[in-house]
């Protein structure tokens, strides 16, 4: 497998330093990244020791003819990286290889970068707001914010990134906001909101209108690991809101689910949580949907930070944290891709690390849609 492709998607990204002090091409040190991201590194010196390690592979294929750069350099460079054109990079990069079908659902969620504070002002570390395609278990896409609170400013800029027509996309309630509501609509896609106080009359209405429905709800307690569990979920038609509540644009569906826990050694607890939603839901496809947006914390948040050590990451300085958290969500999606070995991420990326064979196969699943692969 050749880089050309690889440069391709990245063509948009500027090299950001002082082109009569460039000692190491910017693509060479940005594929470097990359491929020490597939293989698990944590760190600035984790990616110079894997460069080092395979040095003799990445001279095959004409990169870093001036030497490998040291850790410093790399740190260096990556935390100059534009953020804005690496976003759009990342984003062409999936939409070229991720085929969304029709009613595909895209959960869009908020991870907060716990290295990442500023260490000389003590500021609190970023967060990403991610857009996770559930049915492809792919990251589409990622943006950067200061608080969870400015995550409502950041989603519509997510989304003008994003190709979300005939899409479903499911937000928790941080985004349940008729600005975001109307962005879904005019990109061509539909909305599945969570509802809570910060939308208290439409929470309310919402409730009063299911409460008969949710009194006649069944539900089946089954027991799991010691506990007991239960779910049920009901929906129906809007109609009788959407005058009441007209800024919510192309509202058509009400929904709720109820969620019953019995602890081994614990108080039981019964939880309500509403939704609205510009798709006619069944009641089958609201519980898939609602079920889906919950599994990224399983599916990318969780396998972030236990087999990618994101939580564990102490990089800060300039964009570096955000670069490096789009480089491990490219490197999970190319991951996963990778299917000739049915094993989990940690054990794929052990096999990265150790054979550049495997590594060639990792980074040929990611790039399988271009042409020069």
């Amino acid at each position: 497998m050749g880089t050309g492709a690889f440069e391709q998607l990245f063509s948009e990204l500027e090299d950001p330093r002082q082109s009569a002090k460039v000692a190491h091409l910017f693509t060479d040190i940005l594929f470097l990244v990359v491929c020490a991201s597939i293989a698990g590194a944590k760190g600035w010196e984790d990616i110079e020791d894997f460069g080092d390690l395979h040095f003799d592979w990445f001279r095959e294929k004409g990169l870093f003819k001036n030497g490998l750069p040291v850790h410093d350099t790399i740190a260096r460079v990556i935390s100059r990286v534009d953020s804005e054109q690496f976003q759009r990079c990342f984003i062409g990069w999936m939409q070229s290889v991720a085929e969304l079908s029709e009613g595909q659902l895209i959960a869009i969620d908020g991870k907060r970068l716990c290295g990442s504070y500023n260490r000389e002002d003590r500021q609190s570390a970023i967060h990403m707001v991610n857009a996770f395609a559930a049915e492809n278990n792919v990251v589409l896409g990622q943006i950067k914010t200061q608080s969870k609170s400015n995550e409502i400013t950041a989603i519509p800029a997510l989304l003008n990134l994003l190709d979300i027509k005939g899409c479903l996309i499911l937000i928790d309630a941080m985004g349940c906001q008729t600005t975001i509501a109307e962005k879904i609509i005019e990109s061509g896609g539909d909305y599945l909101l969570a509802l809570k106080g910060n939308q208290k009359k439409l929470h309310d209405a919402v409730r009063n209108e299911l409460a008969a429905a949710i009194n006649k709800e069944v539900i089946c307690l089954e027991k799991h690991h010691g506990r007991g569990e239960a779910r049920a979920y009901h929906v129906m038609d809007a109609a009788s809101l959407v005058n009441r509540f007209p800024e919510w644009k192309g509202l058509k569906t009400i929904g709720v689910t109820l969620s019953y826990r019995q602890p081994k050694n614990g108080k039981e607890s019964l939880e309500y949580r509403y939704y609205i939603s510009s798709a006619a839901l069944t009641k089958a496809r609201f519980a898939t949907a609602v079920r889906s947006h919950w599994a990224v914390e399983n599916s990318l948040h969780w396998v972030l930070d236990v087999s990618m050590k994101e939580d564990d990451c102490q990089i800060y300085r300039g964009n570096a944290a955000e670069i490096l958290s789009g480089a491990r969500k490219l490197a999970l999606n190319m991951l996963r891709a990778e299917t000739t070995r049915k094993v989990s991420v940690p054990r794929k990326q052990k096999r990265a690390h150790g054979s550049t064979d495997y590594l060639e196969k990792v980074l040929a699943a990611g790039l399988v849609a271009l042409n020069d692969i």
